[in-house]
């Protein structure tokens, strides 16, 4: 098992930087990825070695179950990896290892689920112990199984057969993973989610996700919940995500992936190609929330959608921070470090020059969705907010992009990603706008800075000067 070194052609980048990119640029993004992961599986495994002991021996038994899995069904290996709770796995585990802080034991079992998740999808014969955390006991890319009798310090057996079924017993229960051996189809067994695609929501204590939406080339559209450390502010389902709340997503979410089919097909090729996770938010007072993390690839974290209008933008604003935060980890578009902080047109706080990158690409797509949307929005009213949210969203793309530009921070390679943004945002500016709408978004604009420099203090007044 070897990472391969990735090579983006300089077309290929210039279209990622001017907001698009297509499916081409994921796929080129999921593999890189891919062989991040699994270089840092082998980091973990030469730092437990190092550690020595138990750490040591569960290490090695994962690292072979992959070894195995790889030779056996490439494919099992690859969509656990690529599962995108595996990332904050394997690098959360890697930083135990090296700093460890001597009051826990590194949490191996995190390399062992992936591991023996990988197994069973390529019908390997295993077997492992595993944590029940309150009381789930969680095998990524398949599912997870509850046991509600299970007390403080239960462990979890799991035990994959050679014809590759696999079983998780715990608290004198156990649950069959359904779905197993697995065909290469999508995970199956009667789904109580909506779609009835073959994908399951909830089979008897056996919890997976729920499909949403089936996008081109067959690619699911996924709801489900990751753990904490993945997303801090992820809604908690103590007893795992209700069907009524998947089918709440459903609609909106057919709705925003025809809206995007439909007007903006670049984007849609783009989460078909990527992106295949959702990810529910808690949603506190009022306003929608969504967010990315740079180690979920193909995940993204969002409040419950209120229209499929408004799922097709949070999907599009975070598509861009995946295709981004993947970019970043093949090229150094900034230099590191610097105290500053600079105001951004859509947040209440001043944020560092990386944020302030991520928002500015993020809304340059937001931009480019409202600009076809203005066009294609049948309804009088809707068809003018979409124009100002179109002007809206513009400008602050293109202010942000300029003042990422003046930072002085850029690599070389960075200044011809933010030019190319650039490039995007000044033909989008030279658009006409009706007047109406283009005052309601300069008016928000101005109120929005106004709000800031009085949230911010004296940091507005130093950025001002």
């Amino acid at each position: 098992m070897t990472p391969s070194p990735h090579r983006m052609p300089g077309a290929l980048f210039d279209a990622v930087a001017a907001g698009g990119g297509g499916a081409p640029a994921l796929r080129l993004l999921a593999r890189a990825e891919h062989s991040r992961r699994l270089a840092c599986a082998y980091a973990v495994t030469v730092a437990a070695r190092e550690a020595g002991g138990r750490v040591a021996e569960e290490a090695e038994y994962a690292w072979g179950l992959f070894a195995d899995a790889t030779r056996t069904a490439p494919e099992a290996a690859t969509a656990v990896l690529t599962h995108p709770s595996a990332g904050p796995a394997l690098f959360g585990l890697l930083a135990h290892l090296r700093h460890p802080d001597g009051r826990l034991p590194p949490p191996v079992h995190w390399f062992t689920a992936l591991a023996v998740s990988a197994a069973a999808r390529a019908g390997l014969s295993a077997r492992a112990e595993l944590p029940v955390a309150g009381s789930w006991a969680a095998l990524p890319s398949l599912g997870r199984a509850r046991f509600p009798g299970a007390r403080p310090g239960d462990r979890a057996e799991v035990r994959v057969d050679g014809a590759g079924r696999c079983r998780v017993t715990a608290a004198g229960e156990t649950v069959t993973v359904p779905g197993l051996p697995y065909t290469g189809g999508p995970l199956g067994g009667p789904t109580h989610g909506p779609g009835a695609d073959g994908l399951p929501g909830t089979v008897g204590r056996w919890h997976g996700a729920h499909l949403l939406a089936t996008l081109d080339g067959g690619a699911p559209l996924l709801l489900d919940t990751l753990d904490p450390p993945c997303f801090p502010h992820s809604a908690r389902h103590p007893d795992g995500l209700p069907a009524a709340e998947a089918r709440r997503w459903a609609g909106p979410a057919r709705g925003a992936c025809r809206i995007l089919r439909a007007d903006r097909p670049e984007s849609y090729a783009e989460l078909a190609a990527g992106p295949h996770l959702l990810v529910p938010l808690t949603r506190p007072g009022h306003g929608n929330r969504s967010g990315s993390s740079a180690e979920t690839f193909g995940c993204m974290a969002l409040s419950p959608p209120t229209s499929a209008t408004g799922l097709a933008v949070t999907l599009t604003h975070e598509t861009q921070h995946n295709k981004l935060a993947a970019l970043l980890h093949l090229f150094d578009l900034f230099e590191p470090g610097g105290p500053e902080r600079f105001y951004a047109p859509w947040r209440p706080d001043p944020r560092p020059l990386p944020g302030l990158f991520h928002g500015a690409y993020a809304h340059l797509g937001v931009a480019l969705f409202w600009e076809r949307r203005r066009e294609t929005e049948p309804d009088p009213a809707l068809r003018a907010t979409a124009h100002a949210q179109f002007a809206r969203w513009r400008l602050a793309a293109h202010e942000a992009t300029t003042v990422t530009l003046s930072s002085g921070r850029l690599t070389p390679l960075g200044n011809r990603f933010a030019q190319h943004m650039l490039t995007t945002l000044d033909a989008l500016c030279r658009l006409p706008v009706p007047a109406p709408a283009l005052h309601h978004a300069e008016s928000a604009a101005r109120a929005h800075r106004a709000d800031w420099q009085n949230r911010n203090g004296d940091m507005a007044r130093r950025l001002s000067a």
